[in-house]
């Protein structure tokens, strides 16, 4: 705005003292200020508004003025409530300076003079940027000129102040402000993907606020042709686990139309980025679903070699020896089956490439060149893997289930809470096409085992396969209640009328080995009153812990209570 402007507002009761020739000098920011020596604060363009407290006498006013003159403000403000008048000596120091020189009233407060004048230049801003990001939205649908959603977030940084990042529904960092500052913590990104989620499951309004430490951030939902309306027919839970989010760093509670147009228009902007990222996958999908369907009627290795062989190039394009490959499987399920939910298979292929394309949820650099196919309800991604030493099986590369899990469960599950569940397989890396088949069925029985545990986003991977937490899952209901009860009631109706701990010290025991030493060490008792314990479990039990098939029964009878 120019200072012209502000003379002209009646509301601000300013009083040109001098610079009449000025008054076309753009103001973009105001400054209050006391200091003898301000300068530190000043980049150019204030207005500085003073009640003169700075000033002990005459002298004063010159080296002030100059100090403003040479930082570049565009002009100087002096209250009249702490001197009634402003001195004639500070009005000579401007003209000397061509300083224009403003008087306020003393019933005017500088409050108020801050209010208009920031109001006025962040509305004029906001038109610049809009423009701006009109005329890269232009350059985004027209070409893959236009530097992607980072710029636009720069944009934001420099024209608005406002801190922004463009989050997945995992959590996942996709985007942020390259010249702001530090980038998002992990932990910061999680808690906002959850609360996005659970705010579109709760059918709230957006922009969702929310508080994460002392820092209050605003939520934009980022939906692919569509702007700040409703959910263009999508179900809800469909939505709620593809959209991308806008986290912005500021309270978007009371902030006037225009700027949230403005911030709805930068969601439709990048939604155009994430319509041309889902497009490029588009080859890697293809190639998933033939070496699929490959895979799932039987063809002969050779045949499925020759696929991956194509494949190989465009997921890991540079790499000289033929990659490994890891298998990972995952099914959303919803409490309400049949029309009431959206089509799952499609819908966890997209929210599988999400959380496959994070490196905290696998673990490896990030990578945005894996496949994933579907088929019914199922989603199915062939991870390539660099080629591993021939002194270590592959065994342990590429992806842990406990490390995906870790990385996807808190978002997700407030997400999927009420009535959906994501379960997660992951097979051992193999070293061929001959393998491909037994990796694919070895993902979908872990992902069997994941569902059959409790919890809206569960993982399992192939080292479990090999244990016996395997089978437990399995084992019908009534089954395990009546072979716990049968071990376990006598001890547990032992303990509540004694108080004898004897639940406890059978565990501590299991898990010493059958070790008297170490298991009372354990339990800081004496080795007698342990011996006495277990005669106890023994006795009401009719079983010898000093028999293996005996503690094999106890331990697994712990284990599915």
């Amino acid at each position: 705005m120019r200072l012209r402007a502000l003379l002209d507002t009646d509301a601000l009761g300013l009083r040109l003292l001098g610079g009449e020739g000025e008054l076309d000098r753009a103001v973009r920011a105001v400054m209050t200020t006391d200091l003898r020596d301000p300068s530190r604060y000043l980049s150019g363009g204030e207005l500085v508004l003073t009640g003169l407290a700075w000033r002990r006498g005459p002298a004063d006013s010159e080296p002030f003025v100059r100090i403003l003159a040479q930082a570049g403000v565009a002009a100087l403000a002096a209250g009249e409530a702490e001197l009634s008048d402003v001195p004639d000596d500070l009005v000579v120091a401007c003209a000397r300076h061509r300083l224009p020189l403003f008087a306020v009233h003393e019933s005017v407060a500088f409050a108020t003079i801050t209010e208009h004048v920031v109001r006025q230049v962040s509305g004029e801003r906001a038109g610049d940027l809009a423009a701006v990001v009109d005329r890269h939205r232009r350059m985004m649908t027209s070409g893959p000129a236009g530097g992607g959603p980072d710029v636009v977030l720069d944009l934001l940084g420099s024209d608005l102040d406002l801190r922004a990042w463009v989050l997945s529904p995992t959590g996942r960092l996709i985007a942020g402000p390259k010249t702001a500052g530090p980038a998002l913590p992990a932990d910061v990104c999680a808690r906002l993907a959850g609360e996005q989620l659970a705010a579109v499951r709760g059918g709230r309004r957006g922009p969702h606020r929310t508080l994460v430490g002392p820092t209050t951030y605003s939520l934009f939902p980022i939906r692919s042709g569509g702007g700040r309306g409703a959910q263009g027919g999508r179900d809800v839970r469909e939505s709620v686990l593809s959209d991308w989010l806008l986290a912005v760093e500021a309270d978007a509670g009371d902030w006037q139309e225009e700027r949230l147009d403005l911030l709805y228009g930068v969601t439709q902007l990048i939604a155009v980025e994430r319509d041309r990222r889902d497009a490029a996958r588009t080859v890697r999908r293809r190639l998933a679903q033939e070496v699929l369907e490959l895979v799932q009627t039987g063809a002969a290795p050779a045949e499925i070699a020759a696929r991956l062989r194509v494949a190989a190039p465009v997921l890991l394009p540079g790499l000289g020896a033929a990659p490994h490959w890891q298998v990972v499987v995952a099914r959303v399920e919803w409490d309400r089956p049949g029309g009431d939910g959206p089509q799952a298979g499609p819908l966890t292929q997209s929210l599988l490439e999400e959380i496959l394309v994070d490196p905290l949820a696998t673990g490896t650099e990030p990578s945005d060149r894996i496949a994933v196919a579907h088929t019914g309800d199922e989603a199915v991604a062939l991870v390539p893997l660099p080629a591993v030493s021939s002194e270590h099986d592959g065994s342990e590369a590429g992806v842990l289930a406990e490390v995906l899990l870790a990385a996807v469960r808190e978002p997700l599950s407030a997400g999927l809470d009420g009535d959906g569940r994501l379960t997660l397989g992951v097979s051992a890396a193999v070293h061929s096409a001959e393998g491909l088949r037994g990796a694919l069925e070895e993902a979908r029985h872990a992902r069997r085992v994941a569902a059959a545990r409790p919890g809206r986003v569960c993982a399992a991977g192939h080292q479990e396969l090999a244990s016996h937490v395997l089978l437990l899952p399995f084992v019908p209901d009534d089954v395990r209640r009546a072979f716990t009860a049968r071990l376990l009631d006598p001890l547990r109706e032992y303990d509540r009328r004694h108080r004898a701990e004897l639940i406890p010290t059978l565990e501590a025991f299991l898990e010493c080995d059958g070790s008297w030493t170490r298991c009372a060490s354990r339990l800081h008792l004496h080795v007698n009153t342990l011996r006495y314990r277990v005669g106890r479990i023994e006795q009401l039990t009719s079983r010898d812990l000093s028999r293996l098939e005996d503690k094999l029964d106890f331990f697994l009878a712990l284990r599915m209570s």
